[in-house]
């Protein structure tokens, strides 16, 4: 594996363990609302700038996943729902980790949540042609 892949590939991983910790602490402590959601919008950052990477396209230090989508859009078409799909996860980066913000997720909007994370997991696997069976197997 190239050095360009396998730092790509690194970043997919670092994704997969938000992912995967959204999903953990989603079965164990649902009502670590802020956690679980927070969890979601790195491992969508993270799969995002796995394509960046791949596309060589430079971005700056950034949680704002409609600048990292704007930026990918350069090179991949970007649909309407995607970009909907970032928005809805585009709040929960790091403001919501300090103790006065305080919010609430349903079930079901946890669940969304996690559903968009793996959408986007699924996008950046397809866009960088990187194929991880080990890493499909996400279910705690």
């Amino acid at each position: 594996m190239s050095a360009d892949l396998k730092h790509i590939k690194d970043w997919i991983d670092k994704a997969d363990h938000d992912l995967g910790s959204a999903k953990i602490i989603f079965i164990h402590i649902p009502e670590y609302f802020d956690t679980i959601a927070f969890h979601c919008q790195q491992a969508v950052e993270k799969y995002i700038k796995s394509a960046l990477i791949f596309y060589e396209i430079e971005f700056l230090r950034s949680h704002d996943l409609i600048y990292l989508l704007d930026l990918l859009s350069q090179k991949n078409d970007i649909d309407e729902n995607t970009f909907n799909m970032a928005i809805k996860l585009n709040g929960f980066s790091v403001q919501i980790r300090y103790p006065n913000k305080i919010i609430f997720l349903s079930k079901e909007e946890l669940e969304y949540a996690i559903n968009i994370a793996e959408y986007f997991r699924t996008y950046a696997l397809q866009i960088t042609g990187i194929n991880d069976n080990a890493a499909n197997n996400l279910q705690p």
